[in-house]
């Protein structure tokens, strides 16, 4: 992620992008209805980071879990991506996943753009927990299954 950056970086440094973050995310002030972020908005970013990694990693588990659906295991998981940015893009930038955020916020950092890196947080805890959750609700969901059918 941070190589990622620094090619982005080196690519756009010079036009129109000048300045910017360069894919670093980070709350969007809109939420809590100023120019900068606030607690709500802080608490919207967490909370769709967490929602819309358990969708991501729920969606990888169960088309994973079986070895017929390995035909389709792709296009799920691609569609699911691109569904989880549709819906959370405007929001965060959405990370889903804590090195994709790592690296552009150093950048940033490194280009005197601060925000990025003091929100760092939201994007490290919240695709962890939205990760553990779909895990523990799918493994629930998934031991359950082996215990009925040993009853039988």
């Amino acid at each position: 992620a941070i190589a990622g950056a620094a090619i982005l970086y080196g690519i756009f440094h010079n036009g129109a992008y000048a300045g910017s973050a360069l894919g670093a995310n980070q709350a969007q002030s809109f939420i809590g209805g100023g120019d900068t972020p606030t607690t709500a908005s802080y608490f919207v970013a967490l909370a769709s980071e967490i929602i819309l990694t358990f969708i991501f990693v729920l969606a990888i588990l169960g088309v994973t879990s079986k070895v017929e659906n390995s035909h389709v295991a792709g296009i799920v998981i691609g569609l699911t991506l691109v569904l989880v940015h549709l819906l959370g893009i405007r929001l965060t930038g959405t990370s889903v996943n804590p090195a994709r955020s790592i690296g552009p916020a150093l950048l940033a950092l490194a280009n005197g753009h601060t925000e990025p890196i003091k929100e760092i947080w939201i994007f490290i805890v919240g695709p962890l927990a939205g990760a553990g959750l779909a895990g523990l609700l799918f493994n629930f969901f998934e031991g359950k299954k082996p215990a009925a059918a040993e009853a039988k």
